[in-house]
């Protein structure tokens, strides 16, 4: 594996810094849900997100970034974002291509992605929020910074994200 694997939060503050991105940071508890979450989240302004690691079809890894309470469409989904059936990738597929594990999944782990190994889709309300909280590689904080920033990283890592339109669940 090359050195991007273990650039981790450090890396991340330097290239935040490199590139001028204004952002907020917030120290928590652990959570590993989105139901955890509400109480911190209730205490940070801004979006709040939830991540899909998923692997398509054909083997394609794809890490899609949803605003946090949306229930995704599973099965429409493949189709907003140009690959067929869709299903949860593995915890060990997640920490060989993202250097993550569960709970801990935020778009910022792309910093540990080759690029081509993964595609980081992100819902295009958040590609357009002003704030879009995320993990910055652990589940024990959260960062703050605009979908346009979130955005210029990914691309910083020679990363091409998505943006779509995620098809949301029915509400029951």
């Amino acid at each position: 594996m090359s050195d991007r694997a273990n650039r981790g939060e450090a890396g991340l503050r330097e290239d935040l810094d490199a590139l001028a991105i204004p952002f907020e940071h917030h120290e928590h508890e652990a959570v590993f849900t989105v139901e955890e979450s509400r109480g911190i989240k209730a205490s940070i302004p801004g979006e709040h997100t939830k991540n899909l690691f998923l692997k398509d079809k054909d083997g394609a890894f794809w890490l899609v970034t949803v605003p946090g309470e949306m229930r995704v469409d599973l099965k429409a989904l493949p189709q907003a974002i140009g690959c067929k059936r869709v299903s949860f990738g593995k915890p060990d597929d997640m920490e060989r291509l993202l250097g993550l594990t569960p709970g801990s999944v935020t778009p910022l782990g792309a910093i540990h992605s080759e690029p081509g190994s993964i595609t980081v889709v992100l819902d295009r309300s958040l590609a357009e929020a002003g704030r879009v909280n995320v993990h910055p590689l652990r589940n024990t904080a959260t960062i703050g910074l605009s979908g346009a920033d979130t955005l210029r990283l990914l691309e910083h890592w020679g990363h091409a994200p998505m943006i779509a339109d995620i098809p949301a669940q029915d509400p029951a």
